[in-house]
């Protein structure tokens, strides 16, 4: 089934009654988009394992580097996963169904030489006299000549009369599996003969002219933002928190343009993006050199060296893949038994068996690359390593940044998704002050619990974090323009140096951001100056 987003108004009127604490939202799952074998064409599709994988998008494919990673994600750990599929010129392969001397055509939604379709004309319960009425069934079966129905459905007592009720054109339209192309026939289709062996009903197989299309573009996995396609698919997806693109073919990287516009997708969906190595880099040395002029940095980017070998059960020998499916893999499995803060950092944080690098990374290697902002996988559990946190892709670049450390920033995205999620409710409520206290002590218990948890640094409650929602930030204009804002700060790195983050409810529109008060340190007992002149007033 396609994801979609979560009904928000049933989610805010449920909060809004119930009045329950801010729920953690889940961390560990993955966005995928890539190139696969078959399945729906920008369409996130949740799976929660490869089988499902294989169900939707047909499996390993050797032009689909996606599927690789798909199959290393959930080898490595993965339990969940959103899947955009994008093509390049691909096409669906096409029905024809004779009518009388005419055809009516019909086309399938889904591109490519295995999308395998089948339909079946009767008259059954329609008038003797009434000849502009037919019933239709349209199937998708699991491979050609098959009888393994993977998807069925029946429309009954369609017209070939344009503007009649039930137009076959109009109630194909709402149909996952196909739709009509070109001009509908003056005759209604012919009824299906029989099958073979005397079965009953018959069907008219699709032509074989399916095309898979060419190898992805960066054009393609961009896409297009009124159109909804590509990256902007995932506008569509309920939560992710990381995202993988694999290398567009075996020997091409993902380019410098995919990876800005992913980065800022990322950055509007509280997600991180994973980072492929380059191919050119070959060995801890080679990824130095590069990364001197390497143009991409971001707070919102992780990158794992190096490349992974696995075996390719497709071509029976071992094989080096990008790394971004088993790294993405490896995160989520150490957020199941460890805190979002810590996980990175836990034993889990390694390879599973039937992985391993592509290259050796000895300890002073690892140490530089850190220092880059290049984090390395592990295979195994070695004796004691040096303290080595990993790190985003900020970290290494010519500016400062306080989200340097891979598990602080997950710790920032988790909160600021968590409270944005979790105080959606003030939308329906009265926006005055009986409200705003609610929705701060709402998440003043949020921040207390995780606090509890170790998740902050500063012992006391003043040193780690801190919840504003009255008039200082709810100010004449904010009410007039429909908006609520609610403040919060959080230390991560020492007591009373906050993160900060303003969040705004508006009908229609919520939106969480990191706000900057041009200090090193912040106290407590300063924290309405700095409101005061660095963001109310711009």
């Amino acid at each position: 089934m396609a994801d979609s987003p979560a009904s928000g108004v049933q989610l805010v009127q449920q909060q809004s009654r119930t009045e329950h604490a801010i729920e953690r939202v889940p961390t560990g799952v993955v966005a995928f988009i890539g190139r696969t074998l078959k399945g729906p064409v920008n369409t996130p599709v949740a799976i929660t394992s490869f089988v499902e994988f294989q169900q939707h998008f047909g499996g390993l494919w050797q032009p689909s580097t996606l599927s690789y990673a798909i199959e290393q994600f959930f080898e490595n750990g993965g339990r969940e996963a959103r899947i955009v599929r994008v093509v390049n010129g691909a096409r669906p392969p096409t029905l024809s169904l004779p009518a009388g001397a005419g055809v009516l055509r019909l086309a399938a939604l889904n591109p490519g030489s295995r999308e395998f379709l089948r339909a079946s004309i009767d008259y059954d319960g329609i008038a003797t006299q009434d000849h502009e009425r037919f019933n239709l069934v349209v199937q998708r079966v699991r491979a050609a000549g098959s009888e393994l129905v993977e998807d069925q459905e029946i429309y009954r007592r369609v017209s070939i009369v344009p503007g009649a009720q039930r137009f076959v054109s109009d109630a194909l339209l709402e149909s996952r599996l196909v739709r009509v192309v070109g001009g509908v026939p003056e005759r209604r289709p012919d009824r299906s003969a029989g099958g073979p062996g005397g079965v009953a009903v018959g069907y008219t197989l699709s032509n074989p002219d399916g095309d898979d299309g060419a190898p992805l573009t960066d054009y393609d996995i961009i896409g297009a933002s009124g159109t909804a396609t590509g990256l902007f698919a995932l506008e569509g997806a309920t939560r992710f928190n990381l995202l993988c693109i694999p290398p567009l073919t075996r020997e091409r990287d993902v380019g410098l343009s995919t990876l800005l516009v992913a980065a800022r997708v990322c950055r509007e969906r509280h997600a991180l993006l994973i980072v492929d190595p380059p191919s050119a880099w070959t060995s801890p040395r080679a990824a130095l050199d590069a990364l001197r002029l390497w143009p991409f940095r971001s707070d919102s980017a992780v990158m794992y060296f190096p490349r992974v070998q696995a075996f390719d059960r497709l071509r029976g020998r071992v094989e080096v893949f990008a790394s971004c499916g088993a790294a993405a893999g490896m995160i989520a499995r150490a957020d199941e038994t460890w805190p979002v803060w810590s996980a990175a950092e836990s034993e889990d944080a390694i390879l599973r068996p039937g992985l391993r690098p592509a290259v050796n990374v000895n300890e002073a290697e690892r140490v530089r690359l850190s220092a880059a902002g290049i984090n390395t996988l592990l295979a195994v559990r070695g004796g004691p390593r040096t303290g080595v946190s990993p790190r985003t892709l900020a970290a290494g670049g010519s500016g400062a940044s306080d989200w340097k450390y891979l598990s602080a920033r997950r710790l920032s995205l988790f909160i600021a998704a968590s409270i944005v999620e979790g105080t959606r409710w003030v939308l329906l409520e009265h926006n005055g002050p009986a409200t705003w206290e609610r929705a701060r002590a709402q998440v003043e218990e949020f921040l207390e619990a995780l606090a509890a948890d170790g998740a902050f640094a500063g012992a006391g409650a003043e040193e780690s974090h801190f919840v504003i929602a009255d008039e200082r930030v709810n100010r004449p204009q904010t009410l007039a323009e429909g908006k609520f804002n609610l403040l919060y700060g959080f230390a991560t790195s020492k007591p009373g140096a906050f993160d900060t983050w303003l969040v705004t409810h508006r009908a229609g529109a919520s939106r969480v951001r990191a706000v900057s008060v041009n200090r090193s340190e912040t106290a407590k007992n300063r924290v309405e100056w700095e409101i005061e002149t660095s963001i109310l007033r711009g």
